[in-house]
């Protein structure tokens, strides 16, 4: 586990990573050199996986955002050829195995510009998983509608 200005340092940057090193040592109370040394160290660790922005789906054409819950097959290889496909479909910006609801173990969150879209990939989906999937359900959320809270890091506060 990281020092805790280590850890302040990483919700720092969760909250606006475009920020100066310099900035950002103010904040904290340590020198710029100081920060440098710590954000390479988190890099280095594992602690940041990755620099990336997060942008209005909406104004880059996508209509929906789609979490699909499935109960898949366990055996290793019938699991292999799933995360194969999974790795490899743009539409998929998160997946992960989990326990929930109707013995369901996987979720996928993907983006689609419509529901043709999201039918397609649904039809892909089952015909690729056929022999691995057991049980499918999905929930879907309109990018255009009503949205109280949008996904960000920066509302996160530290755990130290």
């Amino acid at each position: 586990m990281p020092k805790q200005n280590m850890i302040k340092l990483l919700y720092e940057m969760m909250k606006n990573s475009k920020r100066s090193d310099r900035k950002i040592a103010k904040i904290i109370g340590v020198s710029q050199p100081t920060i440098t040394r710590m954000r390479q160290r988190l890099e280095k660790t594992g602690y940041i996986r990755d620099y990336t922005v997060i942008p209005d789906l909406e104004k880059l054409g996508y209509e929906i955002a789609a979490f699909t819950f499935a109960a898949i097959a366990n055996s290793n290889a019938k699991r292999e050829s799933v995360n194969k496909w999974v790795e490899t479909n743009p539409k998929i910006i998160f997946s992960a195995s989990g326990d929930g609801i109707g013995g369901k173990n996987s979720l996928l969150v993907s983006i689609h510009t419509d529901f043709t879209d999201y039918t397609r990939f649904m039809s892909e989906l089952r015909t690729k998983w056929s022999e691995n999937i057991k049980n499918v359900d999905g929930f879907l959320i309109s990018l255009k509608g009503d949205i109280p809270k949008h996904f960000s890091f920066k509302y996160l506060k530290p755990t130290i």
